[in-house]
């Protein structure tokens, strides 16, 4: 997809298919730049687009947090739980390939991880992992993606399974789990035969144009090329995970772009019956597989870590946008969504 940049006087770098209205280029940068202060973050990268095409691309503040390194477009965000809707729409492929079904069971003598388990372990399928209702493991202080920080996957999987019961049967009741999703990526390889990155690079990357995303490194010596510092109160919170092994769950690196270009491209990847199936609520009304769904229709994701906020919209009338933050503190998670809304808004000739 080819883009066309230039460089702005007052930190921002936007990228527009058509330019925007000085004015209303103006007021979007008055509004990120106010946010920005407002909510003491250092750096922010937003992107509004539709059909594969980015409509507008802009970055405000600084990447470092010495304040030398200017945010541009092109720079890459851990983009924390947006992860989820990738490894969702794989898996939704795979369905509709009839390598997988929804009620594929996971676990046990039957199940596509294997495992000598039985009981509700076994009872557990496909679609209870997509629409967090597997009946445990909830993302909480008992998360277990955050534990065992030298495990491997397999390792992990097997210490929660032995160390962590489910608290409700299979299908009862809704409990976020990003645990869930990281088996979720496992439940990929196996299928696919390929590394959790490889294949999502493969199957949903490489169609959408996307070419700059990237599982995370864990630490701030393992920060990629273009990628933003992430800053945090308490000093290297955000470089003491594993963010490495919450690949299908919470371990991309994107830019704001990279997620417009997927979001707004879905068709391109699903059919029309498999991306209904995927933005249907079931236990909870405002969550179905991968994706947080209104009445309106509108669907999005957002995600967080220590140092990070993040945000991607897919609305009803099909305008798509994404806002990403190095920062993150109590609520400004809400307070980016109503940024993306209030500075889109500014423009006259999106309908939001």
């Amino acid at each position: 997809m080819k883009r066309r940049a230039f460089v702005s006087s007052l930190t921002a770098w936007p990228v527009a298919a058509a330019a925007l209205p000085q004015s209303e280029e103006g007021k979007i940068r008055t509004i990120a730049e106010g946010f920005l202060r407002e909510h003491g973050v250092q750096g922010m990268s937003i992107a509004y687009g539709r059909d594969g095409k980015i409509d507008f691309e802009a970055a405000y503040g600084f990447a470092d947090a010495a304040g030398t390194e200017a945010v541009t477009p092109q720079h890459r965000f851990r983009i924390a739980s947006i992860s989820k809707p990738f490894t969702a729409t794989a898996v939704m492929e795979c369905i509709e390939e009839e390598r997988l079904r929804p009620d594929s069971k996971v676990f046990g003598p039957d199940g596509i991880l294997g495992g000598d388990f039985a009981g509700d372990l076994a009872a557990i399928t496909v679609d209870h992992l997509l629409s967090h209702t597997c009946g445990g493991w909830t993302n909480d202080k008992n998360d277990p993606m955050f534990k065992n920080p030298r495990m491997n996957h397999a390792e992990l999987i097997a210490w929660t399974l032995a160390n962590q019961k489910l608290t409700n049967r299979p299908g009862e009741h809704f409990a976020y789990s990003n645990f869930g999703y990281c088996v979720l990526g496992r439940v990929l390889e196996k299928v696919r035969k390929l590394p959790y990155e490889a294949l999502i690079k493969k199957r949903l990357l490489e169609p959408c144009g996307i070419s700059s995303m990237q599982i995370a490194g864990n630490t701030l010596a393992d920060r990629r090329p273009q990628e933003v510092m992430y800053l945090t109160p308490k000093a290297n919170a955000a470089y003491s995970m594993n963010v490495a092994r919450m690949d299908s769950h919470g371990g991309w690196i994107a830019t704001a772009g990279d997620l417009v270009c997927f979001a707004s491209q879905l068709p391109l990847l699903l059919k029309k019956d498999s991306i209904r199936t995927m933005t249907t609520p079931g236990l909870n009304a405002g969550y179905a597989r991968g994706w947080y769904v209104n009445k309106v229709p509108n669907c999005w994701h957002s995600g967080s870590l220590p140092g990070t906020t993040t945000i991607m919209v897919h609305t009803a009338k099909g305008m798509c946008w994404a806002g990403l933050l190095n920062g993150r503190s109590e609520k400004l998670g809400l307070a980016l969504d109503k940024l993306m809304w209030q500075m889109g808004g500014v423009v006259k000739a999106w309908a939001l």
